[in-house]
This record gives structure tokens, sequence and C-alpha cells, in this order.
């Protein structure tokens, strides 16, 4: 798999069924490894060691229902009263980021209502802060740790 603008982590990984398989920390269990996945797994990380991120609030693929239609965000973060407080949209790394991937960001948040939105395909990392009082948003230079999300 292709080297990622994070840093590096030591994954546990197996071959089934013909299939690489990389373990899931949040999921407990061992799932497909398709690029995306790479990049999810990767960020899972980053969160948990660089921005202290308690594993336990994870959450991935949380079914949402908008429009009568099933949606699953990549990644969300919750607080420690299980209110979510961060969507995380993940892609594989030859996606590229574009209006599109924010749109369906600020789909999930219409329903989640966040105060951080977060993008990445591994190489490229966007966080917005939501001011839903101004009905703003504003880029962050880095994501926040995991303390600042609460506060």
């Amino acid at each position: 798999m292709q080297e990622l603008n994070l840093p590096p982590y030591k994954f546990r990984l197996k071959k089934e069924d013909g299939q690489l398989r990389i373990f899931d920390e949040v999921r407990k269990k061992y799932v497909v490894l398709t690029p995306e996945e790479w990049v999810r797994q990767h960020f899972i990380m980053y969160l948990v060691e660089h921005k202290k991120v308690p594993l336990g609030l994870i959450v991935l693929e949380k079914k949402l229902i908008m429009n009568r239609m099933s949606r699953r965000p990549d990644i969300l973060v919750h607080d420690k009263q299980g209110e979510a407080v961060m969507i995380v949209e993940c892609k594989a790394s030859e996606i590229k980021i574009t209006q599109d991937t924010f749109d369906q960001l600020a789909r999930y948040n219409s329903v989640l209502k966040v105060p951080y939105l977060v993008v990445t395909n591994g190489m490229q990392h966007y966080c917005c802060r939501m001011d839903y009082q101004g009905n703003t948003y504003r880029f962050l230079e880095d994501i926040p740790e995991y303390k600042e999300m609460i506060a």
C-alpha cells in the first residue's frame, strides 16, 4: 500500500481467502484492506496516538438515515456523553478531494450537526470548525486534540 502523509503505524495484516486484511482496532476484527481502508486505519491511529482521542469513543460507518436512504460516515468521534463531535470522510489516496467530497460530508452533518468536519485522502487533510450561530465555518491549520474537540 502507498505511503501516506500520516505517521507510519504497525498494523496487523493477514492474507485470508486470497485477500489482504488489516486488523481494525475499533471493530476488533480483520477487514479487507482496500486503499480507502488503508487511509481510514491510518487516520484512526493518528487520532488515537497523536490527537489523544479515546479508541472507545470512535465509531466506524454508523448508519444514518437521510431522505429515507441509509448512509454511513467513515469515522465518527464522540464525547464522553455519546454526542458526535467530529465526522471524518476518508477517500483512497489516489482519489482527489473535490467539492463533491465536502458536499457528502455536509449531507452527513445536516443530520449530526457536529463541531468538526474532516476530509482526508491520506495525502491531504482538511478540517473545519462549524459555527452554527453565525451559520459559517472556518478551515483550521491542524486537526484539534480531543480535549479541544470536546471543550
